[in-house]
């Protein structure tokens, strides 16, 4: 199997799980509702079930109230995703095209979100010591897992290896 067929398999995986565990949460727990479950508390760290609903893009940044916010922020999301598709057909390494299909998989997860309900449903929030994580979900987990990667793909690698793996 072709590396980007890999990735895109991989970022509909992800895609599923994101709108499998939204819906849970929204259908199934009903977080809406409760707004906060505590989960597992270990000490002075622990893991949340907490409801927000983002308005914004990553960490609430530029959030609005407006009509047409949730559109344009999904539709540069969409864009994003164009460019990433792009440069998933010239993926080099299994590491690069698969950490390109999780920020499109996570980012068209949202996508769906933004026209469903005009905003992204973010519920895990993990705490430690008096200092709180921001409130996220699996695609925004895919997101920052697959940025990390081609960051770390880009400071490791060596610029001759780049070259062979093609």
């Amino acid at each position: 199997m072709r590396l980007r067929h890999q990735a895109l398999l991989f970022a509909a995986l992800l895609l599923v799980a994101d709108q499998l565990s939204k819906w849970w949460i929204l259908e199934v727990v009903r977080l809406p509702e409760v707004r906060h479950i505590p989960v597992l508390q270990a000490g002075p760290a622990g893991f949340d079930l907490t409801m927000v609903w983002n308005r914004g893009v990553t960490f609430g940044l530029f959030s609005g109230e407006g009509a047409w916010n949730h559109l344009v922020l999904a539709l540069i999301a969409l864009a994003v995703a164009a460019f990433l598709l792009r440069w998933l057909w010239k993926a080099e390494t299994r590491l690069v095209a698969l950490a390109l299909g999780a920020v499109i998989g996570g980012a068209v997860g949202n996508v769906i979100d933004r026209f469903r309900f005009g905003a992204v449903v973010d519920f895990l929030h993990l705490h430690a010591w008096g200092w709180s994580w921001y409130v996220f979900n699996v695609a925004d987990a895919a997101i920052v897992l697959g940025v990390l990667a081609l960051v770390a793909d880009a400071l490791i690698r060596p610029e001759g290896k780049r070259k062979e793996a093609a």
